[in-house]
């Protein structure tokens, strides 16, 4: 683990916590498009993004989707609520959100 560390294969360790055990039990999936496509639109939404701890993932896409990020939340209420902090981040063309009904795979283990 060590020599995985110093040549760099292992960025960070970290522990898997149990998101039902924390009241963590609905996740979202929000896309997002927008018609702002420069540098500093992007770093000020990322920036924000990034103070919003419930933010999970977040991806830059290619198609008709500009951002997805995965969301997770106590219930529809906290989802609210964690929705209109992202909205006051930066201007958006457009926010769709899914809820998840069912987790069926989750790892995160590389396919070595």
């Amino acid at each position: 683990m060590k020599r995985l560390e110093r040549v760099g294969l292992i960025r960070s360790r970290v522990a898997l916590l149990d998101r039902g055990a924390l009241g963590l039990d609905v996740t979202v999936f929000v896309a997002v498009r927008t018609t702002q496509h420069s540098d500093e639109w992007l770093q000020t939404f990322a920036e924000g993004v990034a103070r919003i701890p419930e933010v999970v993932e977040f991806y830059r896409m290619s198609g008709e989707v500009d951002y997805l990020l995965k969301v997770v939340a106590r219930d529809i209420a906290d989802y609210d609520r964690i929705y209109r902090k992202l909205i006051k981040v930066a201007p958006l063309h457009d926010v769709s959100s899914s809820f998840a009904m069912q987790e069926i795979k989750s790892t995160t283990a590389l396919p070595l």
